[in-house]
């Protein structure tokens, strides 16, 4: 990685190999970051809505420096990783210098402010290869052992690439799980099925979300919400359920943070609104630990290990 400035400081990112482009898949799964040369788990990193200013003084240079600490073999963006309107230029002066460092290792999800700007060219033109343009911006890959999926919930209303129960997506995503082989799945795309927020969250992702679980996916990341909560495992239809799939929203990247309202339904088991911070992900082969620590350092909200 090139030296860069983070956080008012020059840091150098540590040497690695950044993996190659992917192919553009329509299923199965690309190995990607390091997966065998370190022993241990996978540590992922991952956090949405970005970057809203000019680094390095900015929240989103903070958390970069954050996941600068953690040096994952992967980072995912879950949305919104640049503003105003997702364009070239835009990600050019500010994501660049933030979390543009770790561009070998990103595998990244588009939100509704990558659309504000006619097809996603700016997001598509950054992320080049690994952003699956040609594929709806949806596609596969592998991490370890785990399978791991990125969607794409576009607007929120999947007008721009449908998300519907007979949409191509949803078909693909059908077809791309009872691929795999993996005993541990994770799913990534912008808008939370459900949120403690005024709108409960986006109903129009929810087809997608009952899919997965029906396959038994572990772990759902979603961003949108300028705010940090996990929740209960909940089955296809949102409700409690032990053996289910556990949602965290991490729309904690950088963007001015939203409040939350009360906890959802009950199910909520940790809410923060007031800290910037990235969450990490230790992926073993049939295991995992999370841990949200702010852009500060602080862990915030940790546990594992779970297994899947």
């Amino acid at each position: 990685m090139l030296a860069g400035v983070l956080a008012g400081q020059a840091v150098a990112a540590p040497a690695r190999t950044a993996p190659a482009d992917p192919p553009g898949t329509t299923g199965g799964a690309t190995p990607v970051g390091d997966p065998v040369a370190r022993k241990g788990p996978a540590i992922v990193a991952a956090a949405g809505d970005i970057s809203a200013c000019d680094p390095p003084n900015c929240a989103a240079g903070r958390t970069a420096s954050r996941v600068l600490a953690m040096d994952p073999a992967v980072v995912l963006t879950l949305g919104d990783s640049q503003y105003d309107v997702g364009a070239l230029a835009e990600y050019r002066a500010e994501y660049t210098d933030t979390w543009g460092r770790f561009l070998g290792r990103t595998r990244p999800a588009p939100g509704n402010h990558e659309y504000m700007t006619p097809g996603a060219r700016g997001y598509y033109r950054y992320f080049g290869k690994r952003a699956h343009r040609q594929h709806g911006g949806y596609y596969s890959f592998g991490v370890r052992r785990w399978h791991v999926l990125a969607l794409n919930s576009n607007d929120g209303r999947c007008s721009i690439v449908a998300c519907g129960p007979k949409s191509k997506q949803v078909q693909w995503l059908r077809h791309d799980l009872r691929a795999s082989e993996s005993r541990c799945q994770l799913a990534y795309f912008h808008h939370p099925p459900w949120a403690s927020v005024s709108s409960g969250g986006n109903s129009k992702v929810r087809t997608m979300w009952r899919v997965l679980a029906r396959d038994g996916t572990d772990i759902v990341l979603n961003g949108h919400d300028h705010n940090y909560e996990r929740f209960a495992p909940r089955g296809a239809e949102g409700k409690a359920n032990t053996g289910g799939v556990r949602q965290f929203i991490v729309g904690t990247g950088g963007v001015p943070l939203n409040n939350l309202s009360a906890p959802y339904a009950g199910l909520s088991r940790r809410h923060l609104d007031g800290y910037h911070g990235v969450l990490r992900l230790a992926l073993g082969r049939t295991w995992y630990r999370y841990r949200f620590v702010s852009s500060g350092g602080r862990v915030l909200d940790e546990g594992g290990p779970i297994g899947c």
